[in-house]
């Protein structure tokens, strides 16, 4: 039986957002979704209705109201000088229709409101910033105030120019980084005859190649580049619509989308998004939807942002294309979390460009939901263009005789009893040692978001679990070369970086590590947060429920789970090989400083003069308060830089929260009162 969530709002909020959290990370860090856009837009949209019907439950820090995922320690950190905001979404005509009655109200009820529509670019979003004509940085959006410094790589971008002419003293340029379709199904090509493994899609191959370390691999990888917005500029044009934006940008030599046109009303949306629709196969790029912006920007800037997004633009996707084949088989597979999760074996189909042979079955209750069996015709679909899933069977096709699918009881890995909790929709194998689940573990603890150890991949991990080199993470770190060196493709130079990978990463941040260990519903925000407040493993290690509930963000649920992996003696074995090979357990140095601003909770918007905005935050938390990125009724204060006029303002505001100076700051945390 699923369970009943209107019984219990706190619960399933810790739920849903431990979940969102856990799918950021993999989209935009790991570039490497599990659940189709759908399904995690219906969580997202399930979070949203529950926060607004329950706004007590209503955190900053929750996915509701933050963007994207946190920069990855692969680069180095950028902080946007301007936020890089999300888009909210609109599924239907329906709803497109109210963004447009918003918008009409959000200006007084104008009749005459243009919109820009732009294709939604399925990629990877960047900024670029020119000073005095040269390109010095760019970076990936990442939570929208800190990405990843990507320059060497977007330099290889050969639309992207390197120099501008009579440019102004800054300009941020912002656009979507994308692989076309031709040059994806070119590297598939070449790796398929290398008898390497092929990339999933354009979107996540695009991600992949801007991260990679060394950025002659990005240049074989042939990306492209779509500008639609400017960030931070100084000394340029004044520039009073958005269309005027892409004329400018198109002057400087950037590529602008051709079909980036401007509505001369509002209602025509609905249309423009029909059209596009039909036509989406016709481009040599994946979109997977259209989005609007409203074109006088003194009009933007009157509808403001919420804490993720602008009023002033909407984001329609569109729904996922389907097709249909023949359910050749019905199958398990088991995830490091001992997750088992049905899948379809498909008779080979295109969908949305490209061949499907395997696609998501979710769990035992969809495919009852569902019916579909093994012989049926099912149709097929792509949610958001990535992730395949079978949406049902076509009744009328179904042959006499198939019979209905039943879960297997044991794991088809290891053969152990499956279990279903109560209450839940998955069943999971709670062998711990179960290979599929030992060697996905070990794949995720090197993986770059943990302990990024470079060398051990999805192939190599598998191949010395069979060879016994791997029944843990623990064992990574006493693999013997001379073992190593006697495996075929593995010669002394491969073995000699590998193991100079695994030594460097036992200096990783102790959040790494927390991620790295598995430990259901801990990803890299929770992990941070428990390094900080434990500040060792040791003292997280023999925590109670109680104690790591106590702190801030770290709900009974996600306790619960801490405290059970560290009570189970494979793991406390696991941790003790990594304690005996020197890897860092110690979280980051408690500050010295006097604990002036102990409680409060200070949010920071604008340019200040005399910090950037790390330091100014890392000068809050090092004088023990929390410096959040979006105003709450939790906030204390909001310290504003210069004449900064922004949603934070607007909303510190509205809730009679005190805005302070630069100096206002440094006063409090010298006196330690308001």
């Amino acid at each position: 039986m699923a369970r009943d969530r209107q019984l219990d709002p706190v619960g399933r909020v810790e739920e849903l957002r431990a979940a969102l959290r856990h799918h950021n990370e993999l989209y935009y860090q790991k570039d490497a979704p599990e659940i189709p856009d759908s399904e995690y837009d219906a969580m997202l949209r399930e979070l949203i209705q529950i926060e607004n019907d329950h706004p007590d439950l209503l955190t900053p820090d929750s996915p509701s109201q933050t963007v994207g995922s946190s920069a990855t320690t692969t680069f180095a950190p950028v902080e946007h000088r301007i936020p890089m905001m999300s888009l909210d979404n609109a599924f239907d005509e329906e709803e497109l229709q109210a963004w447009v009655g918003r918008v009409h109200k959000g200006v007084g009820n104008a009749t005459d409101i243009k919109v820009v529509a732009e294709l939604k670019i399925d990629g990877l979003a960047v900024s670029i910033r020119y000073e005095k004509g040269k390109l010095v940085q760019a970076a990936t959006r990442g939570d929208g105030r800190v990405g990843e410094d990507v320059t060497a790589n977007v330099k290889t971008i050969s639309v992207i120019p390197s120099s501008l002419k009579n440019a102004p003293e800054v300009l941020e340029v912002r656009g979507e980084v994308y692989m076309p379709i031709s040059a994806f199904h070119a590297l598939n090509a070449i790796e398929q005859e290398a008898g390497r493994k092929t990339f999933a899609n354009p979107r996540n191959t695009a991600a992949g190649s801007l991260r990679q370390k060394n950025a002659a691999v990005t240049a074989e990888r042939q990306l492209s580049f779509w500008s639609y917005q400017l960030g931070e500029i100084v000394g340029g044009p004044e520039l009073t619509t958005q269309h005027q934006v892409f004329d400018y940008l198109r002057s400087l030599g950037f590529p602008v989308n051709p079909a980036s046109v401007v509505l001369d009303h509002v209602d025509d949306i609905i249309t423009h998004s029909e059209s596009w629709q039909q036509q989406r196969h016709s481009l040599d790029y994946e979109i997977d939807g259209v989005v609007f912006k409203v074109d006088e920007l003194s009009l933007q800037q009157q509808l403001g942002s919420t804490a993720r997004a602008p009023r002033w633009a909407i984001a329609y996707k569109f729904p996922p294309e389907e097709r249909t084949t023949k359910l050749l088989a019905i199958e398990v597979s088991i995830g490091r979390t001992g997750r088992a999760t049905p899948y379809a074996r498909l008779e080979p189909v295109v969908v949305a460009g490209s061949t499907v042979e395997f696609a998501t079955l979710h769990n035992e209750d969809q495919v009852e939901a569902k019916d579909v069996r093994v012989g049926d015709t099912v149709i097929v679909r792509k949610a958001g263009d990535v992730i395949p899933e079978v949406v049902g069977p076509v009744l009328s096709e179904r042959p006499k005789g198939l019979r209905k699918w039943k879960f297997p009881a044991n794991c088809p890995d290891c053969g152990q009893k499956l279990f279903r909790p109560e209450n839940e929709v998955d069943h999971r194998c709670l062998n711990t040692s179960c290979p599929a689940r030992v060697s996905g573990t070990i794949e995720h603890f090197a993986s770059r978001g943990a302990m990024d150890i470079e060398g051990l991949g999805e192939q190599r991990v598998k191949l010395f679990c069979q060879e016994g080199l791997l029944r843990d993470v623990g064992d990574i770190y006493s693999l013997d070369p001379e073992k190593l060196v006697k495996f075929d493709k593995l010669g002394d130079l491969s073995v000699r970086n590998l193991l100079e990978s695994i030594e460097k990463s036992k200096s990783r941040p102790l959040a790494n590590v927390l991620v790295g260990l598995n430990i259901r519903h801990v990803g890299g925000t929770v992990a941070a947060t428990l390094a900080s407040s434990f500040g060792h493993l040791d003292n997280l290690e023999i925590a109670t429920e109680e104690q790591v509930s106590a702190i801030e963000g770290i709900g009974p649920i996600i306790a619960a789970s801490v405290v059970e992996w560290f009570s189970q003696e494979e793991n406390r074995s696991v941790v003790q090989k990594l304690r005996a090979a020197g890897v860092n357990f110690a979280g980051p140095e408690k500050s010295d400083a006097p604990q002036t601003l102990a409680g409060m909770s200070i949010v920071v918007t604008g340019a200040l003069e005399g910090f950037t905005r790390d330091e100014i935050e890392s000068l809050i938390v090092a004088h023990g308060g929390k410096s959040p990125s979006s105003v709450s009724k939790k906030t204390t204060a909001l310290v504003v830089g210069g004449d900064e006029r922004s949603s934070k303002r607007t909303k510190a505001e509205e809730l009679g929260i005190p805005i302070l100076s630069e100096q206002d700051l440094l006063k409090v945390i010298e006196t330690g009162t308001l």
